[in-house]
């Protein structure tokens, strides 16, 4: 069982939209959020998943994660003992040239920023950007969604 996620983030500027093949409203809150591990609750659209992630390497690219899917009432019932700060999301799916861009724009107390994230099968992998990619944000923990969670982007003064 190889749990391991390897990602890197980007924000996004521009038109990713005419390229999605998909999209899904998400709402997600966080039964655990720290440093070394967090316990997310998760619906999206019509089904729930709980998830598992561990702290992430010092680079930020990789991190235990395990996930598994609940029912829908289920996720709406563990949302009740969440803690403060949920996150709203409309996670947009791009392909581009082999790989999966999920593109998160955020709603709520995040709106206004919108990150895309690609797996990748290792850390060393290449990977070529969209014209709509801008800065990278890998390993940057402002940006990882426990975070933001419990310090929206509205509030940040460094944007």
């Amino acid at each position: 069982m190889n749990n391991i996620e390897i990602e890197r983030k980007f924000l996004v500027i521009g038109d990713f939209k005419s390229q999605a093949t998909s999209h899904t409203t998400i709402c997600q809150g966080y039964l655990v959020a720290d440093a070394k591990r967090t316990v997310r609750i998760r619906l999206r659209d019509t089904k729930g998943y709980i998830t598992i992630k561990g702290e992430s390497s010092a680079d930020g690219l990789q991190r235990f994660e395990w996930e598994k899917e609940i029912e829908a009432n289920e996720a709406k019932q563990l949302f009740k003992l969440c803690l403060p700060g949920s996150l709203e999301k409309v996670r947009w799916i791009v392909e581009f040239d082999g790989h999966t861009f999920e593109v998160d724009e955020f709603g709520g107390e995040n709106e206004g920023l919108i990150m895309a994230e690609v797996e990748l099968n290792s850390a060393n992998e290449k990977v070529n950007l969209p014209s709509w990619i801008s800065k990278e944000v890998t390993g940057d923990k402002r940006y990882y969604n426990s975070y933001l969670s419990q310090n929206p982007y509205k509030n940040w003064k460094d944007k």
